[in-house]
């Protein structure tokens, strides 16, 4: 009987996941057809249009990025998906404020003194005017559990903050966390036990701030041209709006003749001073930007399932369907960035699903959502946007199933090393017959084993859970769509090849592209998605995101 116990164990341990979670998957003949619809060939003639040079890069918002919301839009009408986008249309509008410098009005003097925009100063956030005296606060961090309080007994109230950065001046704390100060110690409540000098300076009322620039900044000021002559852009809904009658404090980056003329006749020590300094010398500043709001969109559809019940339910499948649009200074001829892998392969693959879908005679059980997301590439905007605006019961999404790059394999004879700082390589470039996967066994052991199960029943591609680790150095989990539903509580699964040499250059072109390894790995996906539609319960979230991977 013991032996018998022993046999009974080891056959349990031997089973897939899918086994020992009541999920085995098998996949039947009529699936497998439908699979089948999904065509290397088909998928091919999609990427030519969607990469092609005539779609600009697809940036944004841009003219290229809608020309192709336009062409998913026509082949999802003419396949019957029902519109799930807003106001019975195919498309989540979202609108993006773009800010822009205005050196015209943007003004700045000391003592009279008049300096130069873009040469002497740049405009680093806010807007409006101040006039008054100055008060030099260091780095401007308050932590009380490590003593550091350099405004002790200075009101700063209708003063110009003047700060010291060592680096250029962030958008949430204005200057990063000071040497020796550890999380554990701004970990109490912020404005209270603790306060960044952005926080501090508009807490107490200050009428502005300058960050004096570092030498090494001052050394790279071409560089810091370039960034702040570009302006920023956001979706409108996702930053929040300033307080009603709150101070936009005028920002400023300055340059060290600018730091020589405040600190002239002082002596203060801009980089070691550690305590508030009261300086006499008047700053007039003026921070003016132009403002200008241009339209973007999430594409979004529905394919309602067969099920009277689970049709209410729903898949998702996405891809983001933007680029990084083109360089005019990009070395070449070549200035136009056709991101055929990234993220033109998961564009097509999901436009292809949904043709199989259109093709098939039977339907899934749940419905299935597609979102071919916005924004990605600029900070994964449209999936956060969906997420937090979102044009579906999105508590209804069961997974979300993303694909991000899926059509390059490593040649075996062109093996490019990773071997120096910032080399473009492709060493770990996924093979033809292998895919990395993301995000498996960080929600829910039945989607873990679902994908699992569905890919050992099919053709067995090769899964590499290589970045399948809460503490992965590259954090490809933070740097795509299903993030955003990760954290809204959505089990997800991330399909991924790997970066390559042509990640982000104007070489991404389709004629690289692996359609064979596409045709597996969507088909493969695909039977993922179908058999999650017909599970009898919702995937049940029963692991909490780990640490590292909660914003």
């Amino acid at each position: 009987m013991h032996q018998l116990v022993l046999s009974f164990l080891l056959f349990i341990c031997l089973l897939s996941p899918a086994a020992t979670l009541g999920q085995t998957v098998r996949l039947t003949p009529a699936e497998r057809r439908i699979a089948e619809n999904i065509t290397a060939d088909q998928m091919r003639d999609y990427l030519y249009f969607v990469a092609s040079d005539a779609m600009e890069g697809r940036e944004t918002p841009s003219r290229g990025l809608d020309t192709v919301a336009e062409f998913l839009k026509l082949q999802l009408s003419r396949w019957d998906f029902k519109p799930a986008g807003d106001d019975g249309t195919f498309f989540q509008k979202i609108a993006v404020r773009y800010e822009s410098p205005d050196p015209a009005n943007t003004l700045l003097s000391v003592d009279g003194k008049q300096f130069v925009f873009g040469d002497d100063f740049f405009r680093a956030a806010g807007t409006g005017s101040a006039n008054a005296l100055m008060v030099f606060a260091g780095n401007g961090w308050v932590v009380k559990s490590k003593n550091l309080d350099p405004y002790a007994g200075t009101d700063i109230h209708g003063k110009i903050l003047v700060l010291y950065s060592e680096a250029f001046p962030n958008r949430s704390t204005l200057i990063a966390t000071p040497s020796g100060v550890t999380a554990a110690d701004v970990s109490g409540t912020k404005g209270v036990d603790w306060s960044d000098p952005l926080t501090y300076a508009r807490k107490n009322g200050a009428a502005g701030i300058l960050v004096v620039a570092s030498p090494q900044v001052q050394s790279g000021w071409s560089g810091v041209r370039q960034f702040y002559s570009r302006g920023s852009a956001f979706p409108e809904k996702l930053r929040d709006a300033p307080a009603e009658g709150a101070n936009p404090l005028p920002i400023m980056l300055v340059s060290s003749r600018v730091g020589d003329a405040i600190f002239e006749g002082t002596a203060v020590t801009p980089a070691t001073a550690t305590t508030a300094t009261t300086i006499n010398k008047t700053v007039s500043m003026t921070a003016v930007n132009k403002v200008d709001t241009k339209w973007t969109q999430n594409v979004v559809a529905l394919w309602e399932g067969s099920d009277p019940v689970l049709r209410n339910e729903m898949v998702a499948i996405g891809a983001h369907y933007d680029h990084v649009g083109t360089n005019p200074n990009a070395p070449g001829d070549d200035k136009i960035y056709n991101g055929a892998d990234d993220d033109g392969s998961g564009t097509v693959a999901v436009l292809s699903m949904a043709e199989a879908l259109a093709k098939s005679k039977i339907r899934p059980r749940r419905s299935i959502l597609l979102v071919w997301h916005c924004g990605e590439e600029r900070g994964l905007w449209g999936s956060e946007y969906f997420n937090k605006f979102p044009t579906v019961d999105i508590k209804k999404v069961v997974s979300q199933l993303n694909i991000d790059m899926i059509g390059r394999s490593l040649d075996p004879n062109n093996v490019i090393k990773c071997d120096a700082p910032r080399k473009r390589c492709n060493e770990e470039l996924s093979k033809a017959d292998e895919i990395y996967v993301i995000g498996t066994e960080m929600m829910s052991s039945t989607l873990a084993a679902v994908t699992k199960g569905t890919n050992d029943s099919y053709l067995k591609l090769s899964y590499n859970y290589k970045y399948d680790d809460p503490r992965d150095p590259n954090r490809f989990f933070f740097r795509s769509d299903h993030f955003n539903y990760a954290q809204n509580g959505v089990p997800i699964v991330f399909w991924f090849d790997g970066v390559h040499e042509d990640y982000h250059q104007p070489s991404d072109s389709p004629d690289k592209i692996d359609y064979t390894k596409m045709q597996k790995v969507a088909r493969t996906i695909f039977l993922t998605m179908w058999e999650l539609a017909a599970l009898p319960q919702r995937p049940k979230v029963d692991k909490q995101l780990p640490p590292e991977l909660r914003r």
